[in-house]
């Protein structure tokens, strides 16, 4: 991207409506309560043939430097110097405030350019608030409808205007070499396809934080970034949009995604929390492993349970962080217990690494990140039909399937059809009377003899095929 625009305003100007129509994807919380947006949220947009990294910020209001809102001007005053180019939008239905003045002047002491921006300005009336616009000072007002998408081919040129034509359209890169296929035509062809693959330690993995309410999950990012990037504070519920943030440890990316904290769904009535948990609830699909933040001086609330059942539904890598550890006292007898609650009270993810952890004080981390490491090379695991026939054959010579109806069950052949999770498939004969119990059995021996531990694995069935049967079809 060649250059970073932020949107800043005071709340429920339809910031966050423009964020989502720059990036072409409805990423920010959008609702007509004020003051939805508290972190300050990246992303890439495209105006025209414009791209540029863009953030979107919390709403502007004066308030103490301890407080909530004083924390939320500081995320957005990091975010004005971070950028280039502010996007200053006022409310051109609602016209001009002593708020929009404050924030003018907050600006213009910057120095940096800014682009007025008067949004809702397809509504009656609007006329009165666009030519007020004219008094703070900081040029011509653009009108645009962030909601329609009207005026934003004008936005476009103010942005070229304001920040000349070499800094919004940079020279392209030239294309490296190795970025070209030069082998010959049929390299690769007949490699053999039983072969494991290896794992690729390059590749930038996805993790989601999630947990309940004040777990600390804003905390432990923070610590991981070793800056205040996320909004924190003794207040339950602070975030609320799914905030990704990216950073390298020990050479490979890592996009770290923040989520909402999740209560019980009785206790979820407000309309702007529905939106936050549904917001978490995408994070978790869209990411490869997901972290789930236990506060370790009340661990293994049915809530924790329940967001991790969540996560192993959804087919994520899940490993257990239990934060807040320099509060605990007596810690190796409180590390004993939670290593028994969690294999009793979580035998769906039998094996599950959990770590000890302060985002307080940084406790932890480096075990937390190679746990998350180690886990997502086990969810991308890939294992050779060969191999997995072999162990099917002798699973049967230790535990041959039972008789059902009294006739017995035959497991002919398996595969891995899928990774990520590893997902296999058994041909045999009826399979819709393979109990469940003799699933579990096939699950635990695959995590045992395969070294899987603490991931979801799918196991499915399907009829082999009868040869008699074929055969009487074709003498018809």
């Amino acid at each position: 991207m060649s250059f970073t625009v932020a949107i800043v305003g005071r709340p429920n100007v339809g910031k966050s409506t423009l964020f989502n129509r720059l990036v072409g994807k409805k990423l920010a919380l959008v609702d007509d309560t004020p003051g939805v947006t508290r972190d300050r949220r990246p992303g890439d947009a495209k105006l025209v043939d414009l791209k540029f990294r863009i953030i979107d910020t919390a709403g502007l209001e004066q308030s103490a430097p301890d407080s909530l809102q004083g924390r939320m001007w500081a995320q957005t005053e990091q975010a004005i110097d971070e950028a280039d180019l502010s996007l200053f939008v006022i409310d051109a239905k609602a016209g001009l405030t002593p708020a929009d003045e404050t924030l003018a002047e907050m600006l213009r002491r910057r120095g940096k350019p800014v682009i007025v921006v008067a949004n809702k300005a397809e509504a009656r009336g609007s006329e009165g608030g666009f030519y007020d616009a004219f008094t703070l000072g900081l040029g011509e007002p653009c009108p645009i409808s962030a909601e329609h998408g009207q005026g934003m081919l004008d936005l476009r040129d103010a942005i070229v205007a304001a920040l000349g034509e070499e800094r919004a359209f940079p020279p392209a890169e030239d294309v490296a070499e190795t970025d070209v296929d030069i082998r010959p035509p049929g390299a690769g062809e007949g490699e053999d396809d039983e072969a494991e693959p290896a794992y690729d330690e390059t590749k930038p993995l996805r993790v989601a934080i999630v947990g309940r309410p004040n777990a600390g999950k804003s905390t432990l990012i923070n610590r991981f970034l070793g800056e205040d990037r996320l909004l924190t504070g003794p207040e339950a519920g602070i975030t609320r949009d799914s905030i990704s943030v990216e950073w390298q440890w020990r050479g490979r990316t890592i996009k770290m995604f923040d989520t909402a904290g999740m209560r019980r769904k009785a206790k979820v009535q407000e309309k702007l929390e529905k939106l936050s948990v549904a917001d978490a609830l995408r994070a978790i699909r869209f990411a490869e492993t997901v972290v789930i933040v236990f506060d370790a001086t009340i661990p293994f609330e049915k809530q924790d349970l329940q967001i991790v059942d969540l996560v192993l539904r959804e087919g994520r890598a899940a490993v257990l962080a239990f934060n807040k550890w320099d509060l605990v006292e007596n810690w190796q007898a409180v590390l004993q217990d939670l290593r028994e609650k969690t294999e009793r009270l979580l035998p769906q993810a039998r094996g599950i690494r959990a770590v000890p952890i302060s985002g307080h004080t940084g406790y932890g981390l480096d075990r937390l990140m190679q746990a998350i490491i180690e886990t997502d090379k086990i969810w991308n695991r890939r294992i050779s039909t060969a191999r997995l026939n072999r162990w099917l054959e002798s699973q049967q010579v230790q535990h041959p399937p039972p008789a059902v109806s009294g006739r017995r069950l035959k497991l002919k052949y398996m595969t891995q059809v899928k990774a990520r999770p590893p997902g296999f498939m058994i041909s045999c004969t009826r399979p819709e009377a393979v109990p469940e119990s003799y699933v579990r059995y096939l699950i635990n021996g695959l995590r045992n003899d395969f070294d899987m531990p603490g991931v979801p694995i799918r196991v499915h069935f399907r009829a082999s095929d009868n040869p008699y049967e074929s055969k009487a079809r074709k003498k018809r």
